[in-house]
């Protein structure tokens, strides 16, 4: 949110909400009159020809998706509501992954619900910023359509596979793959001595696995919603993977002889990432993932490219500096 600028930006649960308030023809019209003065709900009224009670309830589907603003002061005729617009312009952040680039290095953020397939048995769950998705520990509740808008997933049993973009410019060598992502155990409720070995997959190939101590929870996290009990899990630890030609490591401790060559990153236009717990680990501790708002790190699930050019090869020309 911009309010520098008068731009809302709404993304995720908030957005059906607002959508519903603009779908109004007369709360768009009364938006139109707000645009250069404040008024009270009687000049609104008399404005647009309306009976009072239908501009108050109008007002309120705009002032409750935080597009108008009511204040109160005192008026000839006892208590007035003045209404002002608040915001010129809405943007509307569709569920996806988001882009960036940077001198030879490609990021892209992955929201946790964008998953292409999942395996979850119970425990199991998911739940976006507001609210639970479907029902618990019910398998079904991860194809609901609002999994999409998940903050936070978790499993006894399983995986979850992403498909990120393999935006590396054309002619490029992806030299290095990193992903973090914050995330832990899972137990009933919680439990910080519940290890899980946590195993991670880039286009099929085993990259490593990392044991979690245990299910973190008790106390809020930094990004917890009001709403969310404390009693279950709260946050987890955030980890980093990388691949490179010198093989694969966690945290900067080595996993194993995997290098960026296994991957076959040049023969795909999308990157598979599996997250998950083997049938056959040894610590069968499910797992939590967290999206950027919950947990301690307001992050997705990311992942940078590293790349180069070989000699010989021409460096495209971007349009900005072109």
């Amino acid at each position: 949110m911009d309010a520098g600028n008068r731009a809302l930006l709404v993304e995720g649960d908030a957005v059906l909400p607002l959508v519903k308030a603009l779908s109004s023809d007369t709360r768009q019209a009364m938006l139109g009159l707000l645009t250069h003065k404040v008024l009270n709900l009687s000049e609104l009224a008399a404005a647009m020809n309306l009976p009072h009670s239908t501009v108050s309830f109008n007002v309120n589907q705009l002032e409750a998706v935080g597009l108008v603003v009511v204040e109160t002061e005192p008026g000839t005729r006892g208590i007035q509501k003045l209404c002002s617009k608040r915001y010129d312009e809405v943007r509307i952040r569709l569920p996806g992954a988001a882009v960036e680039a940077e001198q030879n290095t490609v990021t892209i953020s992955m929201p946790i619900g964008s998953y292409r397939s999942v395996e979850a048995s119970p425990t199991c769950g998911l739940v976006s910023e507001t609210k639970i998705i479907g029902m618990l520990d019910d398998p079904r509740s991860f194809f609901e359509p609002e999994h999409v808008n998940a903050q936070l997933l978790w499993f006894g049993a399983g995986h979850v596979e992403y498909a990120f973009p393999n935006n590396v410019p054309y002619g490029a060598v992806t030299t290095e793959l990193s992903l973090s992502m914050e995330l832990c155990s899972e137990a009933p409720n919680y439990n910080p001595d519940w290890p899980s070995d946590i195993t991670l997959w880039i286009n099929d190939v085993e990259v490593g696995t990392w044991t979690s101590p245990g299910d973190f929870g008790g106390k809020p996290a930094l990004l917890t919603p009001s709403w969310w009990q404390i009693e279950g899990t709260t946050y987890g630890m955030l980890k980093h993977w990388s691949v490179s030609e010198r093989g694969a490591m966690i945290d900067g401790v080595s996993l194993g002889a995997t290098t960026i060559g296994d991957l076959k990153l040049a023969q795909a236009n999308h990157i598979r990432v599996r997250i998950g717990v083997k049938d056959d680990a040894r610590n069968k501790g499910g797992l939590n993932l967290f999206g950027r708002k919950f947990g301690n790190y307001p992050q997705d699930i990311v992942m940078k490219l590293g790349f180069e050019f070989p000699s010989g090869v021409a460096v495209p020309v971007s349009p900005k500096n072109g």
